[in-house]
């Protein structure tokens, strides 16, 4: 049981994280303050293409900073880089051995810019092409699917935001993150139980938006991996732009919604989907009136502040990912036609 051994190391490991890599992150936020940085031009594939995808919402949010998500094909296929003038180019990657991400980071240095690999290998070649390198300390990840390297990125990417905008009381919050992610593993009974409503399920959506967009692409990501079912991942708001069309009574809709800023738009979608539509809804939430609106709610803290909210919220949904495998009668270390690194260009 490699993925469900993994799914609980994600406490030890967040928790080391921050005190192991602080002083590292200060100092590479230091490094890159001198520099005129106007924006991030980001690579990434896969679950470390989700991590993009929070550090999209977190780094534009708390540090001003746009971020831009690479192409990666026209550096490889095409050989048509785009002009990178004062980008922060920076790549994620688990194995940091994914050949068209190296060749980003490559062509950005060729370029005269500041690279920085986020990675669970240090010594990677991706590391190797980076002027500065954050290790996620993950340790060994040898189950197929991704799950403590994916929250140790988002927890690299909160660090090194934090450290960027020199904000100490946020670094307080980012200490009790490994709390918060041992609460949730707290649900495991509770969804090992639920999911046996969702054996014979063929096709969802998963909704997200803001900080937890990444979050909705994240747990569509494992379900297709791990289950086979066809998750589709949506903005709540896209949703509304067409596909609520395939929304008929009973159709399993996820929804990830924590209290913050965007919990008044999302919850009108979900009385939308509950009373109207009769969805199935599977809500992670720290929010006891969303709960409510689900056949099967999964509780997150209270306290966990909107912006740490995808690296909590995501395990309820890596743990339902993993149960529901079991349940479909599948081998969750051994997805099929998968392998743990894929070398794309």
């Amino acid at each position: 049981m490699k993925l469900y051994t993994e799914i609980f190391e994600q406490p030890d490991r967040i928790k080391d994280l921050v005190s192991i890599q602080r002083k590292n992150v200060e100092e590479i936020a230091d490094a890159i303050r001198t520099h005129d940085i106007r924006y991030v031009f980001l690579a990434a594939r896969g679950t470390s293409d989700n991590a993009g995808r929070y550090a999209n919402y977190l780094w534009g949010a708390l540090n001003g900073l746009p971020v831009a998500l690479a192409t990666p094909s026209l550096f490889t296929y095409y050989q048509l880089p785009p002009k990178l003038d004062h980008a922060l180019v920076v790549g994620i990657s688990q194995s940091g051995r994914s050949p068209d991400i190296i060749s980003v980071l490559g062509e950005g240095h060729r370029q005269g810019n500041l690279t920085l690999a986020i990675t669970n290998d240090p010594g990677s070649p991706l590391a190797e092409a980076s002027d500065f390198v954050l290790d996620i300390g993950a340790g060994s990840e040898l189950a197929v699917a991704a799950t403590k390297s994916y929250t140790c990125e988002l927890m690299a990417i909160a660090m090194f935001s934090v450290a960027l905008a020199g904000d100490m009381e946020r670094w307080e919050e980012l200490e009790r993150v490994s709390d918060w992610v041992s609460e949730a593993l707290k649900l495991d009974e509770l969804v090992q139980q639920s999911v046996q409503r969702y054996r014979y399920m063929q096709s969802c959506v998963v909704l997200g938006r803001g900080y937890n967009y990444a979050t909705a692409y994240e747990w569509a990501l494992k379900l297709t991996e791990l289950t086979y079912v066809k998750a589709e991942p949506f903005s709540s708001a896209d949703f509304m732009h067409g596909p609520v069309a395939m929304v008929a009574e009973g159709f399993p809709v996820m929804v990830i919604l924590p209290t913050g800023k965007l919990f008044p738009s999302i919850m009108e979608l979900v009385k939308h989907l509950n009373q109207d539509l009769m969805a199935e809804l599977v809500i992670i939430s720290n929010s006891t009136q969303a709960l409510s609106m689900a056949k099967s709610p999964f509780t997150i803290p209270s306290d966990v502040p909107e912006w740490l909210s995808p690296i909590v919220s995501i395990v309820p949904a890596q743990l339902f990912s993993y149960h529901l495998t079991r349940a479909k009668g599948y081998d969750p270390d051994q997805p099929r036609l998968i392998s743990k690194v894929t070398k794309t260009r």
